[in-house]
């Protein structure tokens, strides 16, 4: 440190470089001197580049261009981030690009009642499906499944020496009955299988019998999965007629059903090739004679909000094709035929093909005519 010369302390002062200054220095004015105007030649645009023509990349290039594009693509219809759920919340993740929702199939509605049917149906045929006889089952148990009486009831009759195998008497509690075995109550055979009873609406084009020679489709092809039990048809509808039938394996209800002497009631829709005439209208009400005798009607009439040429009859003879017969006896041409009701049973809520099991209802409603 240096003295002054009464030897005094000078302070020290440092020297700052005036590369190191802090002060700012005076921004250059612009210059004020006009530019050079462009002269003509360099106003005109320049020619474009000829175009470059393309490299074929070699074989290893191209693989190796392919490799990248593949681990920088990204999945097409879908994005990450948050969504709007099915119950109107925020959620995080992955959701579909809308345009799936915008053009996703339309899908009819389901009937509620469609539903609670098909539902029933199902359990309907599921109870008959657990309550198939196996090989061997016992004969009290025989006799309770085909409805005579219940499995207590049915050991009173065994006792009683009322019901025979094979014609013999057994009176064994626990006798073993096989499904070859023929078992007889009060003279009349019966069998373990539980009565089933199911109603079809036949389309047209299907016989309506268990085997046809020809190859041809029948009622059986339809209600194929129905029932585990094999059933038959109650009566006969043409190839082309449509409309309801019943099919069971209860052989005392087909031959109560078809004979003439309970007079089971039938309707028929009819569509004739013209219209029919009030005259030909009465002649049929009282009676038309056929090769059988008198076909009668019990009524027939007029389908209201219909044209003339379509009727509906009602009739309670089982004769062979014989409303096509009625109305061929007087020039009439009956384009189609439906039956829309039999014994009481309808068609409501069976579409044409399928079939439905009746209800317990239904069945004591039969039993009962």
């Amino acid at each position: 440190m240096s003295r002054d010369s009464n030897g005094n302390k000078k302070p020290r002062i440092s020297k700052i470089s005036n590369s190191g200054s802090n002060t700012a220095k005076p921004r250059a004015q612009k210059s004020t001197r006009p530019r050079p105007e462009r002269s003509e030649e360099s106003k005109e645009p320049k020619a474009a580049k000829a175009p470059r023509e393309p490299r074929l990349m070699s074989q290893s290039e191209a693989k190796s261009y392919d490799k990248s594009f593949e681990r920088t693509a990204k999945p097409a219809g879908k994005r990450i981030g948050k969504s709007f759920g099915a119950a109107g919340k925020f959620v995080k993740g992955e959701t579909k690009s809308r345009t799936t929702k915008l053009f996703k199939n339309y899908e009819r509605p389901v009937d509620e009642n469609e539903k609670t049917r098909n539902f029933v149906q199902k359990r309907r045929f599921d109870k008959l499906a657990k309550e198939v006889p196996k090989e061997t089952i016992r004969l009290n148990k025989y006799i309770a499944n085909s409805g005579i009486c219940s499995r207590r009831e049915a050991d009173e009759l065994i006792t009683q020496g009322l019901v025979q195998v094979n014609g013999t008497v057994v009176t064994e509690m626990g006798y073993q009955v096989q499904k070859t075995d023929k078992v007889i109550f009060d003279g009349q055979g019966i069998t373990p299988e539980k009565p089933v009873y199911i109603l079809l609406n036949k389309p047209k084009g299907y016989i309506s019998t268990t085997k046809d020679e020809k190859a041809r489709k029948t009622v059986m092809d339809l209600v194929a999965n129905a029932s585990p039990y094999r059933v038959f048809p109650v009566g006969r509808l043409d190839r082309s007629t449509t409309g309801v039938i019943l099919l069971t394996n209860d052989g005392h209800m087909t031959k109560k059903l078809t004979h003439p002497s309970f007079n089971m009631k039938k309707i028929y829709h009819v569509t004739l090739d013209r219209k029919l005439d009030r005259a030909d209208l009465n002649a049929i009400a009282e009676g038309i004679r056929l090769e059988e005798g008198v076909a009668e009607v019990d009524s027939i009439s007029y389908i209201e909000g219909k044209p003339k040429n379509e009727v509906g009859i009602e009739i309670h003879i089982g004769w062979n094709r014989v409303v096509r017969r009625i109305f061929g006896r007087l020039g009439y041409e009956v384009e189609l035929l439906d039956r829309v009701m039999f014994a009481g049973l309808t068609k409501k809520n069976i579409k044409r093909g399928h079939w439905r099991i009746l209800s317990e209802l239904e069945v004591n409603n039969l039993k009962m005519m």
